[in-house]
């Protein structure tokens, strides 16, 4: 290969971008792919670069998806919508994804919807239980939770504390 007007090889160059890529947090694929392209590195090089770190298993799709996904929902308790849509933005496969996705069930989902809500209603106890209904709802719904959901939980927090539970 031809070296570049700094003299350096295009090849190396690119690996020592991807390094610095990579060092910086983990990316699928598709992210260090785009990261080099727009770094004007040649596309074919990008692509044999890629393949050949997923090969050596500096890059695993599979594995980040999976990190992701029990990252995002059990620390910042977002829905499979909201962190499939991160997915997808991030340029997983569909195979990966839903590989990913399918550590959380619905029972999962209902559950950590709860806890949000509760540990949101108890804050907000100064408040008017309308007031209180309407924040706790928008908020699941940020998190990507379905809205016959979030009125469910929503509706169980006020019944039990009208109950004096």
């Amino acid at each position: 290969m031809r070296a570049d007007a700094a003299g350096q090889d295009p090849e190396e160059r690119a690996r020592e971008i991807a390094l610095r890529l990579l060092t910086h947090s983990a990316r699928s694929a598709a992210q260090l792919r785009d990261g080099l392209v727009a770094r004007d590195v040649a596309p074919d090089l990008a692509d044999a670069l890629v393949a050949r770190y997923a090969e050596v298993g500096l890059v695993d799709d599979a594995a980040l998806a999976a990190t992701i996904v029990r990252t995002r929902h059990g620390e910042r308790g977002q829905a499979r919508r909201a962190i499939a849509q991160e997915l997808r933005r991030k340029g997983f496969s569909q195979d990966d994804a839903e590989q990913a996705l399918a550590q959380i069930d619905g029972d999962d989902e209902r559950e950590r919807a709860r806890e949000l809500a509760a540990a949101r209603w108890a804050r907000l106890a100064s408040h008017p239980p309308e007031v209180r209904s309407r924040r706790i709802v928008a908020m699941l719904g940020r998190k990507g939770y379905p809205p016959g959901l979030a009125y469910a939980v929503v509706t169980d927090l006020a019944r039990a504390e009208s109950e004096g539970g």
